[in-house]
């Protein structure tokens, strides 16, 4: 069965790669851009997650062309990695604002479809800096966190509505903002010595919202290429 699929933040890197995976089965495929230009093959709908009024506009457009959306997969997050004492508050709420209320605002609109239909999936794409303490990115750790904890909580609060809630933390969430010579120390920190290529961890996702994974719900599944993270 064909269904209406949402990603957002899905221009580039692995939104973009989860996508076309999505899109090969079958599904209908919608993603949102901001910053980004938008990539071809897909419903590309402009939106800036952050302002309310441009989320409501976005599902309409795709309501209006693929219905509503019955998988949702909350892609997008920013990082501003800086010591506590270099950080603003601006921008400590800028990164919990794309990472997590924005996660909030989709999750909250998909979720009043999906009610009416009685069935849907909910993914929200975190991070592997949601287990473990690093230098620098306090504010998009703290934000790829509460993510965890939000998908625990409307898992319990949508069961009985057939509606699963997962949460996805790959290593490479934000590879795109790091630079060489990081990259190079995070491959070196895993038993394969190198990092996987963003077509090759978009499977996961595609599990967790599939309808072999009915009985999968409040789950936080890490892909770190077996790096020693400490959970």
């Amino acid at each position: 069965m064909r269904r209406s699929v949402l990603i957002t933040g899905a221009s580039r890197g692995i939104g973009r790669a989860r996508a076309k995976v999505y899109q090969a089965g079958g599904d209908r495929i919608a993603i949102t851009y901001h910053s980004a230009s938008a990539p071809d093959g897909f419903l590309s709908v402009p939106c800036d997650i952050t302002q309310p009024d441009g989320v409501g506009a976005t599902f309409a457009t795709i309501e209006e062309q693929h219905g509503p959306v019955e998988v949702l997969v909350s892609n997008d997050g920013s990082t501003r990695d800086k010591l506590l004492l270099a950080l603003s508050e601006d921008g400590f709420t800028s990164v919990l604002e794309t990472s997590l209320t924005d996660a909030y605002r989709v999750a909250k609109l998909a979720t009043c479809r999906m009610i009416r239909l009685r069935e849907g999936r909910i993914l929200f794409i975190s991070s592997t800096s949601a287990l473990y303490g690093q230098v620098g990115p306090s504010g998009y750790t703290a934000s790829k966190t509460g993510l965890i904890g939000f998908a625990r909580s409307l898992a319990d609060e949508l069961a009985p509505r057939s509606i699963t809630v997962n949460a996805l933390s790959p290593s490479l969430a934000m590879l795109n903002a790091l630079g060489a010579e990081e990259i190079k120390g995070l491959a070196a920190q895993v038993p394969p010595g190198q990092l996987a290529h963003p077509d090759e961890i978009v499977w996961e996702a595609l599990f967790l919202t599939s309808s072999e994974a009915a009985n999968l719900t409040s789950q936080s599944l890490t892909v770190d290429c077996g790096a020693p993270m400490g959970h």
